[in-house]
């Protein structure tokens, strides 16, 4: 059998490192349907192999996700079990001699339940005590859990807004988020030590295996509540609010919440909250895409409904749509919505006289430059951070005690507000949406007039994200080769304007173009380019760390004079976004 196959090698040119390692799984211990398929590849479609098994599955910024397929490069119970294997062997080195707990959590994607069985029974053969949540539930009451059953450790399994086809496992630490260095790299360097799923304990013990649910729901529940800032405010039955969960967890606790709030006046979009891992009644997943507020859109039309709220699958990320003045729905980006959150909160903390003179905000460096602004404006310390919520979090723990983190947030539509949980939480940012709806009501605004009324203070920002899909081995080499002409050959102005600084967060370093000099980034090493412009544009250009691609954020910025010149300057800023795209070479 073996020479038969290296004779299919020789004539589709598979790479003999991915044959070996095929040849691994078809000699192991796996299902005789994992080896059908393999034996189908290696015969007839010798690029599935070669994406399959070039390479291991490994963590990136949120975690092991992966198309649902055999492979060392797949998300399969086969690399789950291994992965969790890694994850428990380490807290055996990390916690000696305690009793170790986790908790995991799933949301609606296919075998949800399988893989989140499969991670409960190694950890439990492994000794570990795991407290597995009874039905979905969103990934922030998994950070939550965390802190709340003071585990050492979390798992949710949930592929986020990607396509049907993926699932994925991310990790969580004692103190509720994502890990980080060094624990991500350390438990990586133990899955890779498992060469055969023969090395994983996979018979579960169910004396060590328990059930949660309403218990943690409701402590959950109760600290989202806390969040309020106008829990008193009149009229909220005035608020009309249409929300879905496009099939995923935040149907769980989202509609229940708001109507328990007083906000009565709130419809579901009833094909989305019915939970479906094919997400049949969508075209897209993901709030982030037009494609994914369709059907809420057309709720929002039938009830003139004030504003549009859209969870994706594991109740992470938030979309937003809101009224403009001409009445028709506009559907606003990560950055906007953002800027409405923190500007809301400043302002109420301010009003409030909550302000002790030593908080923070924490954004990603791929967000607009807008909430730096809005923070400073308010004289409130803002700290940049790689992207991934896991280094908000981080910050957050390093500054434990001597700072008070408000809010964190990232263009990718993802809010923390309060650090009860440690991770991006639509859960809470649908009640402070709704709070902001309110407040601007009771004022005789909309959400958009508070939009404008940021950009006339601070400047009109505005973000466009161009994603190019590189999928498999290949595409990995495409990326490469465009990071790599960027950092040989980089553009010195942009759209008209002179880039002024290029910062590479690999090399750890910014360029200043005008005087010549470098400083050092204090960050760690990650794979990104930003070109700064002396207009304040600023672009970067990142390889995704969950999915097959390379996104080009752009941020640009022109000053908004009058509310009656958004439309004009709207379609400035479009066309520079055209032209730089164009000039890039991505558009």
């Amino acid at each position: 059998m073996y020479q038969s196959f290296e004779k299919i090698v020789f004539m589709n040119n598979i790479d003999n490192m991915v044959l070996q390692k095929a040849n691994q799984w078809l000699d192991g211990p796996y299902d005789e349907e994992t080896k059908k398929i393999i034996r189908n590849w290696i015969e007839n479609d010798p690029k599935a192999l070669t994406d399959a098994f070039y390479t291991n599955l490994e963590f990136g910024t949120g975690g092991m996700r992966g198309i649902m397929a055999p492979g060392i490069n797949r998300m399969n119970v086969y690399t789950v079990a291994m992965a969790t294997q890694g994850l428990a062997n380490y807290l055996l080195q990390c916690f000696p001699n305690q009793d170790i707990k986790v908790v995991i959590a799933f949301d609606n994607r296919n075998n949800n339940l399988l893989f989140a069985n499969t991670t409960a029974n190694v950890l439990t053969a492994n000794g570990i005590h795991v407290f597995v949540f009874d039905n979905i539930r969103p990934t922030p009451e998994l950070s939550f859990a965390v802190r709340y059953l003071n585990c050492q450790s979390g798992i949710v399994i949930t592929a986020s807004h990607n396509p049907k086809e993926y699932n994925g496992y991310k990790v969580y630490w004692d103190d509720g988020a994502q890990l980080v260095a060094p624990h991500d790299k350390n438990v990586i360097n133990e899955v890779l030590k498992i060469t055969d799923i023969s090395e994983v304990k996979i018979n579960g013990n169910d004396t060590l295996r328990h059930s949660i649910g309403q218990e943690i729901d409701d402590a959950f529940m109760a600290e989202v509540k806390k969040q309020q800032l106008n829990p008193g405010l009149n009229g909220k039955e005035n608020i009309g609010i249409v929300y879905t969960p496009l099939h995923g967890t935040g149907g769980v606790h989202i509609p229940k919440l708001l109507k328990q709030l007083g906000y009565t006046n709130t419809f579901e979009v009833a094909e989305q909250m019915i939970p479906d891992g094919n997400f049949s009644a969508t075209r897209s997943s993901n709030p982030e895409e037009a494609a994914a507020m369709e059907k809420s859109l057309e709720y929002a039309q039938q009830h003139n409904a004030g504003i549009v709220m859209a969870t994706d699958p594991d109740a992470d990320r938030i979309g937003l749509a809101i009224k403009d003045n001409d009445g028709k729905y506009l559907l606003i980006n990560g950055n906007q919505t953002g800027a409405l959150i923190v500007k809301y909160i400043l302002e109420q903390w301010k009003n409030t006289g909550k302000f002790s003179g030593n908080e923070m905000t924490v954004k990603t460096i791929v967000t607009s430059e807008l909430l730096k602004d809005i923070s400073l404006s308010y004289g409130i310390k803002q700290y940049d951070v790689l992207t991934g919520f896991k280094w908000i979090a981080d910050v957050i723990r390093n500054l434990e005690g001597k700072e008070k983190f408000v809010v964190g947030l990232e263009e990718s539509y993802g809010y923390m507000i309060g650090d009860f949980v440690r991770d991006k939480d639509s859960v809470t940012s649908a009640v402070i949406i709704a709070e902001m709806a309110l407040v601007a009501y009771s004022e005789g605004k909309t959400l958009f007039d508070k939009l404008l009324d940021i950009y006339l203070e601070y400047g009109f920002y505005k973000e466009g994200l161009i994603n190019i899909h590189c999928p498999g081995k290949s595409g990995q080499e495409e990326i490469a080769e465009m990071m790599n002409q960027l950092r040989t050959n980089p553009p010195l102005s942009l759209a008209g304007e002179k880039v002024v600084e290029i910062k590479d967060y690999e090399a750890q370093k910014c360029y200043k173009l005008l005087s010549h000099t470098e400083t050092s980034i204090d960050l760690p090493k990650s794979n990104v380019l930003q070109f700064i412009t002396e207009g304040g544009s600023k672009i970067s250009a990142r390889p995704s760390g969950t999915e097959p691609k390379i996104k080009f954020y752009m941020s640009v910025r022109e000053n908004l004079h009058s509310k009656a010149d958004f439309n004009k300057v709207n379609s400035l800023l479009d066309s520079k976004i055209n032209t730089i795209g164009k000039e890039l070479g991505i558009l």
